[in-house]
């Protein structure tokens, strides 16, 4: 299944401003509403809704730039049944006449943002599997100030909306009066204000802080992967939930293995009269060195395979296997002794047809 690109199914470009996303899911909407279009645009209104859904929250935004559309749930998007025009409109700046009664222009609880940390391991500890501890910085909350950013904690009524985070106009028509309801730019919906900023975060209500994570990979874990750590990434404002830490796992070329899948790959040399005469040679594994049979006549680049020799699977614990690639080592230069041995060895018989050769070869070296 091909992964969900929703830069693509909102047309815009991956640069794209909050506003250019808005305006072009505003215009898909319209079009493709299930009450305008019919229940047929159903699936494609749910797809619109759920891109902009990413992409109109920066936080979220920055996750799926990240880690794509894989490190998102389906509990994470609201059901697009529970959208209605009314958002649409209000999405352009306007409210309903209910918004006067409610407090939606306040800035509710928002989740804190993620992070990630790149961790380097060896093939071999991606075989075993580790546990191990790593540092993050993160913007904790200020002590000093709670979150706030005000010196004491201490806010005071934004003058502006007087407390309530909106700012209504009332206008009239023939048709009757209408109200138009924004958040308000001075407080961003909060309905208070910072009278005196916290000497200790500047007025930011967060201070950079350290702190050590004990993180758990699996055996088997391939390269590229990521382990999703909840609730470790940074805190959220007015009382929403945290953040979670992305671990993402790199891991080192191996001087001997090459990884394809479960399975592990490796080149072994071996003397020319080993190939000819065969025999037992002893090869490297992932964990210990294990045994392989030559026969006779071997040629270079043959591939063996050791059963169960290869890295364990993520899911399953079941291993893979390693294949040995024989390559056959050809003197480079032979004594004139060497030389009429040979000779006197290749001139009599076919040796690619007849078992003279082997046993001609035997009496030679024996």
């Amino acid at each position: 299944m091909m992964a969900k690109d929703y830069y693509k199914i909102l047309g815009v470009d991956r640069n794209a401003s909050q506003e250019e996303i808005k305006r072009a899911f505003r215009k898909l909407a319209r079009k493709y509403h299930p009450d305008i279009a019919g229940k047929e645009s159903e699936e494609k209104f749910k797809e619109i809704n759920e891109a902009f859904q990413v992409l109109g929250d920066p936080q979220k935004r920055a996750q799926y730039d990240k880690f794509g559309a894989e490190s998102f749930r389906p509990e994470d998007f609201t059901d697009f049944r529970s959208f209605n025009f009314d958002d649409l409109f209000r999405d352009f700046g306007f409210g309903d006449i209910f918004d006067v009664f409610s407090n939606r222009g306040k800035s509710g609880p928002r989740p804190g943002s993620d992070l990630r940390y790149d961790i380097e391991i060896s093939l071999e500890q991606a075989f075993s599997g580790l546990t191990t501890k790593i540092e993050i910085e993160v913007n904790s909350i200020c002590k000093e100030c709670k979150g706030t950013g005000a010196k004491n904690g201490k806010m005071k009524t934004c003058p502006n909306c007087n407390g309530t985070g909106q700012i209504k106009r009332i206008q009239r028509s023939p048709f009757g009066q209408s109200i138009f309801i924004t958040t308000c730019e001075k407080c961003k919906g909060s309905g208070r204000i910072i009278s005196e900023k916290c000497e200790v975060c500047n007025g930011t209500g967060r201070v950079k802080k350290k702190k050590n994570i004990e993180v758990k990979i699996p055996k088997g874990i391939e390269d590229g992967a990521y382990l999703r750590i909840a609730g470790q990434g940074e805190p959220g404002y007015n009382g929403g939930a945290p953040g979670d830490l992305y671990v993402v796992v790199h891991i080192r070329p191996h001087e001997i293995f090459e990884r394809r899948g479960n399975n592990l790959f490796c080149n072994v040399k071996i003397p020319l009269l080993k190939a000819i005469l065969g025999g037992e040679i002893k090869v490297k594994t992932i964990d210990g060195y294990a045994k392989i049979k030559l026969p006779k006549g071997t040629q270079s680049h043959t591939i063996f395979r050791l059963k169960s020799q290869g890295m364990p699977d993520l899911h399953t614990g079941r291993r893979g296997d390693q294949l040995v690639k024989v390559i056959v080592e050809i003197p480079k230069k032979l004594n004139k002794e060497q030389e009429e041995l040979l000779r006197k060895m290749f001139e009599k018989e076919d040796t690619t047809t007849t078992k003279g050769f082997f046993n001609r070869m035997r009496r030679f070296v024996y």
